[in-house]
């Protein structure tokens, strides 16, 4: 037994030493920084499934944005009592949830038809009809989604636990509702990455690939590339749709504005950065990205030409799409394989220890 554990690979020992560490974190840090982890936590999620789609079959999505908006209001409705006078079905919220990710799946499969026949930038120019479709509806069926000031997200309950603001001390520290959704975050962003992993190391991935490398080859090879994209599609979905659940709880609120274009923008932009067709490039790009315009935020004060908003100079929003859209630009010009190429590459460089 010590010499099977004596000879696993160190990424093995770095993994739980990683896991351990981010499952002590809410015994340490403040909510701020918890609340920037759940972030980065729904963004990564996010960006696992758009990476399926665009990274590991090639196809192009402009859309992701409503199928994040489509989970988030669906639990909000599905979970909703309609105390605050919008619709709600009153479900549990466990229920809630799960109903949501197969709505925005449903939402999906009613778009694949669509995602089965187009490739490459046409697709694009489709899913981009979703986001001006979705924002028309969110900010104008007002008893569903409360329209432009949105609706207010109800607390899940899980196993008799609510993630609400409710303290409950473990080991005499308060856990409120972000100490609480840490750990659900944790457990669904390994959960997905896992799952995805598992696809695109199997038979589908090789699907996948092969028809983003040669759509006519993987045709004639015997793959139906029409189902294969469909599939992809409503996976995909799902993905976003899940991120959305996770999002509107630790907003507490959702809010039209924010899934518009310039979100599945940002979902395209993690990817680029992180690693295309890659998992772990996803989780990179989506962290990256989430957690940047949070860090500028909270430290505009002591950085130059970065000013809170409404006060001059250019808001730590702003701020934030031009540095990860400078690192897109770098990212295509030197580092085609992402943040995630950069790493293999730093792990198979030599030492340079001489005997």
């Amino acid at each position: 037994m010590s010499d099977r554990l004596r000879n696993l690979p160190a990424t093995v020992y770095a993994g739980a030493a990683a896991v351990l560490v981010l499952l002590a974190l809410p015994f340490y840090l403040d909510r701020f920084w918890l609340q920037a982890g759940l972030f980065a936590m729904a963004a990564a999620l996010g960006a696992v499934g758009i990476n399926l789609l665009t990274g590991a079959t090639g196809q192009l999505s402009m859309g992701h944005a409503f199928f994040l908006a489509v989970g988030a209001y669906g639990y909000c409705a599905l979970a909703g009592d309609g105390a605050d006078g919008l619709a709600g079905l009153g479900l549990p919220g466990w229920l809630a949830a799960v109903l949501a990710v197969a709505l925005a799946g449903l939402a999906g499969g009613l778009f694949s038809p669509i995602a089965g026949r187009l490739h490459g930038a046409y697709l694009g120019i489709a899913t981009l009809a979703l986001i001006f479709i979705g924002q028309h509806v969110l900010f104008n069926a007002h008893d569903l989604t409360g329209g432009y000031n949105g609706r207010a997200v109800p607390p899940l309950s899980l196993f008799g636990l609510t993630f609400d603001d409710t303290e409950l001390l473990i080991a005499q520290i308060p856990f409120g509702a972000v100490e609480k959704l840490w750990y659900l975050g944790l457990a669904l962003l390994l959960g997905g990455v896992l799952f995805a992993r598992g696809v695109l190391r199997g038979r589908p991935g090789r699907a996948m690939n092969a028809m983003r490398d040669h759509r006519i080859a993987a045709g004639v090879l015997g793959i139906p590339v029409a189902r294969h994209r469909a599939a992809v599609f409503v996976l995909s979905s799902m993905y976003a749709g899940l991120a959305g659940v996770l999002l509107a709880l630790v907003f507490q609120r959702t809010v039209p504005e924010y899934f518009g274009m310039a979100l599945s923008l940002e979902y395209l932009a993690m990817i680029v950065i992180g690693g295309l067709g890659s998992v772990a490039g996803a989780v990179a790009g989506g962290v990256f990205v989430s957690l940047l315009p949070q860090l500028l935020n909270r430290y505009s004060d002591a950085l130059p030409l970065v000013s809170a908003p409404g006060t001059g100079g250019i808001a730590p929003g702003e701020a934030a799409r031009y540095l990860y859209g400078a690192a897109v630009v770098a990212v295509v010009l030197f580092l085609p394989g992402g943040l995630v190429r950069l790493a293999a590459r730093k792990s198979t460089e030599p030492s340079g220890e001489t005997r």
